[in-house]
């Protein structure tokens, strides 16, 4: 399933290029990366890395993200023997085209993503989502975007539960330049289905440092209203990374 709504996705974005290509390709990429290491009563690792590029052509605007999260131990038994284990593993890929409807900010959008969790609630998680998204608010330093439409999930429990069905996606994004050098930033999305509501809040402030170099500081919400025995229903991620632009 994850890999037929994969190539379906992909044959569809590269057919709506294919059709959109007036203009040269203008691409925007930020990479991030933070990495926190502990020592003494507690040892351990923690690695979180992420890369978000939007293109624009003249009738459409595409964004692609590609992040990942890993977490590792250092584990002392009962007779001082020491083990590492790893106690989190996240990749998250994603791809959006949105076909301009007009000179603003209206657009018909479809959307993609997989998500690979191997100590998740879902450790497996697909979906992709055709919908309609606009600007409903700017003024000189603030911006707020919403996205609606309906889509198609598909994912595999911690109990290798395989559920899958028909979804309702909205989505929205805050941006507020509150200074020259720094911003704050709120996203949301919620999929709501018959099997499993899901529901992503991350929010961050951003300050730059030298030329095109950032930091910062975000904190991420996943709640799954539907989860195996055993497992909780909420995650959380608290990171500080260093965010490049070119």
């Amino acid at each position: 399933m994850t890999i037929r709504i994969t190539s379906a996705l992909t044959l569809m974005l590269f057919g709506a290029q294919a059709h959109a290509a007036e203009t040269p390709k203008v691409w925007t990429t930020q990479a991030e990366l933070g990495a926190i290491m502990t020592s003494g009563n507690t040892k351990g690792t923690s690695v979180t890395g992420k890369i978000d590029s939007k293109q624009e052509l003249t009738q459409w605007n595409n964004e692609y993200s590609l992040g990942g999260y890993f977490k590792e131990d250092e584990i002392t038994d009962a007779d001082g023997n020491t083990s590492t284990e790893k106690s989190a593993e996240r990749f998250f890929v994603s791809a959006k085209g949105g076909y301009k409807l007009d000179d603003d900010f209206a657009k018909l959008y479809i959307l993609g993503s997989y998500t690979d969790d191997s100590f998740g609630a879902y450790q497996k998680y697909s979906l992709v989502s055709v919908g309609y998204g606009d600007r409903l608010y700017q003024d000189d330093n603030k911006t707020l975007d919403a996205e609606i439409g309906p889509g198609y999930f598909s994912g595999r429990t911690a109990d290798d539960v395989t559920e899958n069905g028909l979804m309702l996606r909205t989505a929205a994004s805050f941006n507020w330049a509150f200074s020259t050098t720094a911003s704050f930033k709120q996203t949301l999305s919620v999929e709501y289905g018959e099997e499993n509501t899901r529901t992503v809040a991350e929010s961050s402030i951003s300050a730059s440092l030298i030329g095109k170099m950032q930091m910062k500081a975000a904190f991420l919400v996943q709640n799954d209203s539907d989860v195996p025995f055993g497992k909780k229903k909420t995650d959380t991620l608290t990171s500080l990374t260093f965010v490049y632009a070119f």
